[in-house]
């Protein structure tokens, strides 16, 4: 991880995001701390990293989510040279909808 976003203020706001229990608790934080454009933004390039995992195309993927090619190939470029934060975050996702699945 890049130095430059390791400081006291990147450390407090990761604070408070783990310290959220709920899906409905996370709405009510992000809803304040950022703007919907913001938030919309982070949710998309989570839905082109997933896309791109699932091997749709480029085409496919920005005429689902509205992705400039851009952002895809930004998003394209963290999942294979990045520090593998999508790959984790989709991994635990799979592991908790399996146990909830049981």
């Amino acid at each position: 991880m890049s130095k430059k976003i390791r400081t006291e203020a990147v450390d407090f706001l990761f604070e408070a995001v783990l310290s959220l229990r709920s899906k409905e608790e996370c709405y009510t934080f992000f809803e304040d701390i950022c703007t919907i454009n913001e938030l919309l933004s982070l949710s998309q390039r989570f839905e082109v990293a997933k896309m791109l995992r699932d091997d749709n195309t480029y085409l496919e993927i920005a005429e689902k989510t509205g992705a400039s090619t851009a952002t895809i190939s930004r998003v394209n470029r963290s999942l294979n040279y990045g520090n593998d934060g999508y790959d984790m975050a989709f991994e635990r996702i799979c592991k908790k909808d399996d146990k909830e699945e049981k």
